[in-house]
């Protein structure tokens, strides 16, 4: 299906009819980032520069109240939906693009402001799950690599989950699957669209959650933001000037998508990073030792991903890394973990976990302090720096490997665009200086502990043990008297 589009000056005549108002500021062009929010106008102080009616503000709650008015797409809300704000909002996009597009003539939909707006939008964005099968090779050895082809496994499964769910239902089951001639009122690529906007456009409102916001959406990210959004007294969505920011005439007005995020997660979600940003961070999945024997229920008990964090102020030598679950990996029976199952009050079953015959169940996290007072602390610190530092040596090692792009088993590289290059290029750069920097400070804080007197005296000890086994071992050996 071929996305409908409508000239961005069209915009202020749509905004009019659905009452948007605008104070001096206008949405155009800007080069090199698409659309944007620039002021045009004398700004007026404690006046929102964007005012947008609650009722055109996409979330749950919107859906749900457009589900009361289409009984079609309440039928498809019922068999697919409910499973998170996102699907929702997904479900009613994809509904007002096969609308738009006017290529479905049953009953699928009835139209509203977000048929016409969804018009606006662009036709793709350089969200990673928009970049072809070569360019996402561009992202081997970045934390993005493992990320990209799970998201992209989840999205295809998805998508195929609400189209087998919707074939039990007629007029869906028409829109959903592809016609004789092999092409569909919507299909893959329009879900994986609709993903990507709405990744890249959602906001989290103080008090409506999660929440698309018609041209609000257009206005872009800075480090230096010169605006914010927020919900007034009627629960309109309204756009602010900082108050120590001075905005010209001309000059873009900007909001923060985050200040904090990762250069992967910019990427991932909004389709580009902000080199201006001051903190460098890094998220890399962790698994557990293959031999063992406890690695499925630490996994289980542990519930979240397990992962490792490492981040820096950008400029700085100071490092810092956090990892849950390496702790959790690295303390065993002999240490004094246990996992129990155990009945509830009401007959169910629970798996409990137990570190020095204490329920540490709901401080699953907290290893790092629960160790403190275990008389080979220390120890257990060295084996989680270890494995810590192994993992991110890993991940160094592969991102070099792959530097070269004559390394990837790419087609042509000239059909590749700039922009998913330089982006990936960035982010290769950016993670692999911070590999460098916190692998360094990990093998300091490694030596340091490889020299407390806990730990010598314990290796010592596990020396001199091993030793004496393998004395045994030879003295029961018979004699050779060849």
């Amino acid at each position: 299906m071929t996305q409908p589009g409508l000239s961005i000056e069209a915009l202020p005549a749509w905004a009019l009819l659905n009452g948007i108002t605008f104070s001096h500021v206008q949405v155009a062009n800007i080069e090199g980032k698409g659309f944007g929010v620039v002021r045009n106008g004398e700004l007026k102080p404690e006046v929102p520069l964007m005012t947008v009616p609650n009722s055109l503000a996409l979330n749950v709650q919107a859906v749900d109240e457009y589900a009361k008015e289409d009984k079609n797409f309440k039928q498809l809300l019922g068999a697919v939906g409910r499973h998170s704000a996102r699907r929702d909002i997904l479900l009613f996009l994809l509904v007002q693009l096969v609308l738009a597009s006017k290529t479905h003539q049953a009953p699928v939909g009835v139209s509203n402001p977000w048929t016409e707006y969804i018009k606006f939008l662009p036709k793709t964005v350089l969200v990673p799950t928009l970049w072809t099968e070569d360019e996402r090779l561009l992202l081997r050895g970045t934390s993005l690599e493992s990320a990209v082809n799970a998201k992209m496994a989840a999205i295809t499964a998805e998508f195929d989950a609400v189209r087998e769910a919707a074939s039990r239902l007629p007029n869906w089951n028409d829109m959903l699957w592809p016609y004789e001639d092999g092409n569909s009122s919507a299909s893959l690529r329009s879900w994986i669209l609709l993903d990507a906007l709405y990744r890249s456009r959602v906001l989290e409102l103080p008090k409506s959650g999660e929440s698309m916001v018609p041209c609000i959406d257009m206005i872009n990210h800075s480090t230096n933001a010169s605006a914010y959004y927020d919900e007034n007294t009627k629960d309109e969505v309204v756009l602010l000037p900082r108050p120590d920011s001075n905005i010209s005439p001309g000059e873009e007005v900007t909001i923060s998508y985050g200040d904090a995020k990762p250069a992967a997660e910019m990427l991932f979600s909004y389709g580009f990073i902000d080199p201006e940003a001051t903190v460098e961070s890094l998220v890399l999945p962790l698994e557990p030792f293959e031999d063992d024997p406890l690695a499925k229920a630490k996994l289980f008990a542990f519930k979240d991903l397990p992962k490792v964090l490492v981040a820096r102020d950008k400029g700085s030598s100071a490092v810092s890394w956090n990892s849950p679950f390496a702790y959790l990996m690295c303390v065993n029976e002999e240490d004094g973990l246990d996992f129990r199952v155990l009945q509830d009050s009401v007959g169910g079953r629970q798996l409990r976990v137990f570190w020095q015959e204490e329920d540490v169940t709901d401080r699953i996290g907290d290893f790092d302090t629960l160790i403190q007072s275990y008389e080979i602390c220390t120890l257990i610190k060295l084996r989680v720096v270890t494995v810590v530092q192994e993992r991110l040596q890993q991940q160094l090692e592969r991102a070099q490997s792959f530097a070269d792009l004559s390394s990837l088993p790419i087609g042509d590289v000239d059909l590749m665009r700039d922009e998913c290059r330089q982006a990936a290029a960035l982010l290769r750069r950016i993670e692999t200086g911070l590999l460098e920097v916190v692998i360094d400070d990990l093998e300091k804080e490694r030596r340091i502990l490889l020299a407390d007197e806990n730990v010598v005296a314990y290796l010592g000890s596990m020396e001199t043990a091993e030793s004496d086994l393998v004395g045994e071992e030879a003295s029961n050996e018979p004699d050779d008297f060849s």
